[in-house]
């Protein structure tokens, strides 16, 4: 092959970039974004915001970056390797927020998927409190799309999300403080696991059968990198989502059952599907 055949073949790869913590166990983080891009077929990059250590039981310690070193990564990655989609992970301090919404107005970086993590799924915090106003007024305007469990959704808008009606409610809030759609995660509600996808002039329900499993370590962090992966490849927000969606079932349903607490999912079980298509991610 031909050097500006080469060139030209690398450019048609699809590029995401995640800005999130990495988890010593591989579960969540990083490095199920990793994971979860590679399943798609797409380049994935890494900004680093902490470094935890933790495992299937719990985080037993946590080292925040310094917020100018998070955005050396984001500036090395996007002036060189470029990025067509960036999602936000666990930014734990209000200073790292700030400077990643910096970061994401300076590159004009337009499909961001924020992830707004504040505990972890054993119940450790990620987030400082007095950060959520940060995150709110700073980096919610920037993104595409925001999604948050039911207890992220209550901290983000002020009021109660228990129920059908009140995540439409919150979703319709989280688009009125400037956020372009919102998908409300309703894994805690009762029956199947149905989460709520809000935008401009309508909302999708997004529903798939509830497993009774222990192994859900990550299932945020790899749906929102499923969502930033499809809209990486261009496709369209309810592609993207239904897509991610599926994948995520399916990551759960083959969890490799490991550790002793709350168990990762199995990133490579299954190709994603393709948008509500019951079809694998093409090869490019």
């Amino acid at each position: 092959m031909k050097t500006d055949d080469r060139v030209a073949r690398q450019r048609l790869a699809a590029r995401a970039l995640t800005i999130a913590g990495s988890d010593s166990g591989g579960g969540a983080g990083i490095q199920a974004d990793l994971k979860t891009f590679a399943a798609y077929r797409v380049f994935g990059t890494a900004a680093v915001t902490a470094i935890t250590a933790q495992n299937t039981l719990g985080v037993a310690a946590v080292s925040m970056l310094r917020a100018d070193l998070v955005c050396a990564q984001i500036d090395a990655v996007v002036e060189d390797i470029g990025t067509d989609a960036a999602k936000t992970g666990m930014l734990g301090t209000a200073d790292i927020i700030e400077a990643v919404a910096d970061a994401v107005r300076r590159h004009r970086i337009e499909l961001l998927v924020v992830d707004p993590v504040m505990v972890a799924t054993s119940g450790d915090p990620l987030l400082d409190p007095e950060a959520v106003d940060v995150l709110v007024r700073a980096l919610l305007p920037q993104a595409a799309c925001v999604t948050p469990n039911l207890a992220e959704a209550e901290a983000l808008v002020g009021f109660p999300v228990r129920d059908a009606d009140s995540m439409a409610a919150a979703g319709r809030a989280l688009l009125d403080a400037g956020a372009g759609a919102a998908l409300i995660k309703g894994g805690h509600l009762n029956g199947d696991a149905a989460d709520l996808l809000l935008v401009p002039g309508g909302e999708t329900w997004l529903r798939s059968e509830r497993l009774d499993t222990p192994h859900t370590h990550g299932t945020g962090c790899t749906l929102s990198a499923g969502l930033a992966a499809g809209l990486a490849r261009g496709w369209t927000l309810q592609q993207a989502a239904r897509s991610a969606k599926h994948f995520v079932h399916g990551a759960i349903r083959g969890a490799p059952g490991l550790g002793g607490g709350h168990g990762p999912l199995w990133h490579g079980r299954e190709r994603p599907a393709f948008g509500a298509e019951d079809t694998e991610v093409p090869d490019d």
